[in-house]
């Protein structure tokens, strides 16, 4: 267990690496899931071939505290997951994410490498989506990267769209990335959204669905144990694609199925575009979403990855 800047406790579990004794992997769970799933133990058992694996339960999820804010203050949790990776001993540490987790892991390097640089490292997005292609494009067209249905915040119990609101601000977050003790040193997405708000697909508005509307959160409650923060985002966070865009010099690896029925291949296409080197992109055939279709083959293909980028 340890304590975010923002003082919620998180659940964790270290599993002692049986391979290089200074690589520590820091894994980051989807939405409703948890360190404790099969899935994600069966994660962290392979990549402990490759290292120790510092794995959590994000707030709101599993025996952790707080309520999520579905990807915004979550790069706090992982901020301190890395920092207690370094603590226990592991120089080199590598954060991988899946769905949710993919896009905190972005978010978490992307906001540490504008901080590095000098830049606000807490850039907020248009509440419906604005600027999806301003600045780190990637030179990408309009028409691969966006979705036919609308990117954009729904009222919650409502439906207008509305922008953000009570949300806490970015100051706390950029404060908190500024440690040197949370850098990582290399960045793997899996399954990861490029942009808010995407209801392109069913699974995705039943995702909207359980966020958004009491019922809803009623039901990720009951039936999955996620407590959903039911205010909105204010400001918007930054998006990960955006976020991609200083993530550089650290190591990025996006990879996406061709098979998600969650996210499609543009939002790989997005991520990556947005990214600049070192970075690299693996389209994987007949894969579909995240965790629960992960292969233990992929899974040490990443291990195999991080040894030799960290």
């Amino acid at each position: 267990m340890f304590m975010t800047e923002d003082d919620v406790r998180i659940d964790a579990a270290h599993t002692p690496s049986r391979g290089p004794a200074d690589l520590g992997i820091v894994v980051a769970h989807g939405f409703t899931g948890s360190l404790r799933e099969l899935t994600t133990r069966r994660i962290t058992h392979v990549l402990s071939e490759f290292g120790g694996v510092v794995s959590f339960d994000f707030r709101g999820h599993g025996r952790s505290g707080g309520l999520s804010t579905v990807g915004d203050l979550e790069v706090l949790d992982l901020e301190a997951a890395v920092r207690h990776a370094r603590m226990i001993g592991y120089t080199r540490v590598a954060t991988v994410g899946f769905s949710m987790g993919a896009a905190v892991v972005v978010r978490h390097a992307g906001l540490r490498g504008a901080a590095r640089s000098g830049g606000t490292g807490g850039a907020m997005v248009g509440p419906a989506g604005d600027g999806l292609l301003s600045g780190a494009g990637g030179g990408l067209s309009a028409g691969a990267v966006l979705s036919p249905v609308m990117d954009g915040p729904m009222d919650p119990d409502g439906g207008a769209v509305v922008a953000g609101r009570d949300g806490p601000g970015p100051d706390l977050v950029n404060t908190a990335l500024t440690d040197g003790r949370g850098r990582a040193d290399a960045v793997i997405s899996v399954s990861s959204p490029a942009r808010w708000y995407y209801r392109g697909t069913k699974p995705m508005r039943q995702v909207h669905w359980a966020i958004e509307r009491r019922l809803g959160r009623w039901a990720a409650r009951v039936g999955r144990g996620t407590r959903i923060r039911k205010e909105g985002w204010d400001p918007v966070p930054l998006a990960p694609y955006e976020a991609a865009a200083t993530i550089t010099p650290t190591p990025l690896l996006v990879v996406h199925g061709d098979a998600d029925s969650f996210f499609p291949v543009e939002h790989a296409l997005q991520l990556y575009g947005a990214a600049r080197d070192p970075r690299e992109l693996w389209i994987e055939p007949g894969f579909g979403h995240a965790e629960t279709a992960a292969t233990p083959e992929l899974i040490r293909r990443i291990g195999a990855w991080v040894s030799a980028n960290t």
